[in-house]
């Protein structure tokens, strides 16, 4: 029996995509931003742990499918997950002191990271225009930073410590790109080795990063009564649980909206998305967070739009055009004869 097409699919999949992950990085900026929340270990313990009852609700159900779980498997796929632990937790230390603004403006680093590392690993090319966005991804941060710090001595009594917050923020959204690029690249590697498609990945990630999570934070993170109770007020305890749960929920959400994107679109078009998702994305931090309003700001947020359309487009004519003139970075002969055109 032959599926009937919906009407504006590919509009109601973008939407949906953008949507969720619009979702996501509020309510995980809604439950890092308490006034002492210190519990990272355990929050992201709870969104795997979410994440994962919920895939393997869906495959019950036969709505999607994936690999079922081997030893042997997990014990090669079990350095990604570590990396991508070490991502996760340096991104909820980065958003707990940063406005999403800024957050979503640095976080175009990483894929300067990630472009390069994929040139030295894979010998992938990076293209003029490519370095042309990343140029503009840095002046945007440039930018985001100085408004920061602007509006910090201006409006802050503290302004000191203020800053202070924000330098912190700074260094562990630095941490977060290289993070975030060791686990694409190593991800990159052991997909080839292991063969593992679509919700394989998020399940072995999300499985084997919880027990790491959960030792983590019963080693490293105070459960004393008392701290347990200035991490959850009674008064927004179900809230913040709420939330907790929303945000597992919208990591597989994501997933599902990503691979239907793909599907029902152009690669190009699922580009150009992720590019202009990340103004929304912005504005919600303005809208829900009362970030700063103000002129290096709002210019941070173009540039960095900008910069990420640059960044597509880029992408978008080196696939169609292998013999692009490429930047001379070393790398070794091997490498360009097996490098990869995919994308982790």
């Amino acid at each position: 029996m032959v599926a009937k097409a919906v009407p504006n699919e590919a509009g109601i999949a973008i939407l949906s995509y953008c949507g969720s992950s619009i979702l996501m990085t509020v309510m995980n900026k809604y439950v890092l931003s308490g006034h002492s929340f210190n519990m990272n270990f355990f929050f992201l313990c709870v969104q795997s742990s979410v994440c994962i009852i919920t895939i393997s609700t869906l495959k019950a159900m036969g709505i999607i499918n994936f690999r079922d779980f081997k030893t042997d498997e997990a014990k090669k796929w079990l350095p990604v997950t570590v990396l991508l632990v070490g991502m996760i937790y340096t991104s909820t230390k980065a958003l707990r002191f940063l406005s999403i603004p800024v957050y979503t403006i640095f976080k175009n680093l990483a894929i300067i990271c990630i472009a390069y590392g994929e040139k030295l690993v894979f010998g992938n090319a990076v293209t003029s225009m490519a370095l042309f966005s990343f140029g503009l991804m840095v002046l945007s941060s440039v930018i985001a930073a100085y408004g920061d710090i602007q509006h910090a001595l201006e409006t802050h009594a503290n302004a000191g410590a203020h800053i202070a917050t924000l330098n912190a923020g700074y260094l562990w959204m630095f941490a977060n790109c290289f993070c975030n690029a060791a686990f694409v690249l190593a991800m990159r590697k052991r997909i080839k080795i292991t063969g593992f498609k679509g919700y394989d990945t998020t399940f072995y990630n999300e499985l084997l990063a919880i027990p790491i999570l959960l030792c983590s934070s019963i080693l490293t993170e105070d459960w004393s009564s008392a701290n347990v109770t200035r991490n959850f007020p009674p008064d927004s305890r179900n809230y913040l649980l709420g939330a907790m749960v929303l945000t597992g929920l919208c990591a597989v959400f994501i997933s599902y909206t990503s691979a239907w994107c793909v599907r029902v679109t152009s690669s190009t078009t699922y580009s150009m998305v992720g590019a202009l998702n990340k103004l929304p994305l912005a504005i919600s931090g303005l809208v829900f967070f009362d970030a700063p309003v103000t002129f290096p700001s709002v210019s941070a947020i173009f540039v960095g739009f900008v910069s990420g359309l640059v960044y597509a487009l880029a992408k978008t004519r080196q696939s169609k055009d292998a013999n692009a003139p490429v930047l001379p970075t070393s790398s070794n002969s091997n490498a360009e004869k097996d490098s990869s055109k995919e994308k982790a």
